[in-house]
């Protein structure tokens, strides 16, 4: 049998087809991304028509909708979650946090959460509403049932001066956001004389020394104990929570 003859270079006469299929395939692949562009861009099939709005409780959905500019017959996968996001939190500061999402094909949702107050300054007949990160974010007419009006005392002391009002404010919700659930509903009014001197005073002609916001979650654990082991009490001190005290009946 006589030997097998091999090309010289080693080249395989299908190679140029093999060329032409990989161009092929390059331009069907074009043509395709060419389609996907051309529907999620050119087409009116993915446009938003529709802005959902979830989680509100106190702003309503028309003026989220309002705030937020979401932009009708733009391509859905060409709106810009991040600039609605920046304008939302510019425009509502009741809004503390929002996911904006898209929802296949046309519409966009907007999931809101909004700040809730942990604190009321009275002001010329109205009321801020104050968060717990001490954010000033609404004024109302009405007091909120079961949220505590803030009294700020401040003297001349050198340690006020270093504060500041806006730091004795956000001490202040930082004590009446980490109070018992159990006292929170009976505290009337969160009192401020200095960094170190507050206090919390609750129904009943009751009172609790608080002393700073530090160490919140310890000194509510004693409250609680104290409350428990003194019902008749008046005065709780918990200023230092490892030597607690009690008075009055």
């Amino acid at each position: 049998m006589p030997p097998r003859r091999t090309r010289r270079g080693g080249r395989s006469r299908t190679a140029p087809l093999g060329r032409r299929g990989l161009l092929l395939r390059a331009g069907a692949g074009l043509a395709v991304l060419g389609a996907v562009v051309w529907v999620l861009y050119g087409s009116s099939w993915l446009r938003v028509t529709r802005v959902e709005v979830s989680g509100t409780t106190t702003l309503t959905p028309d003026q989220v909708r309002e705030a937020a500019e979401v932009p009708l017959g733009q391509p859905l996968v060409a709106v810009d979650g991040d600039a609605v996001e920046a304008r939302l939190l510019a425009r509502l500061r009741r809004i503390a946090s929002v996911d904006v999402e898209r929802s296949w094909p046309h519409t966009i949702g907007l999931k809101v959460t909004e700040r809730q107050p942990k604190a009321l300054l009275e002001k010329g007949g109205k009321y801020i509403e104050i968060d717990s990160a001490g954010v000033r974010f609404a004024t109302v007419d009405r007091a909120r049932p079961g949220v505590p009006r803030l009294v700020v005392e401040q003297d001349d002391s050198p340690s006020n001066r270093r504060f500041g009002t806006e730091r004795l404010e956000r001490e202040a919700v930082r004590v009446a956001a980490g109070l018992p659930p159990a006292v929170r509903k009976d505290t009337q009014v969160i009192r401020v004389r200095s960094y170190d001197a507050i206090t919390v005073e609750l129904t009943g002609d009751r009172t609790v020394v608080w002393g700073s916001g530090e160490r919140g979650d310890a000194k509510a654990r004693t409250l609680v104990a104290l409350m428990k082991a003194a019902q008749g009490a008046k005065r709780f001190d918990v200023s230092a929570p490892a030597a607690p005290a009690v008075s009055g009946s």
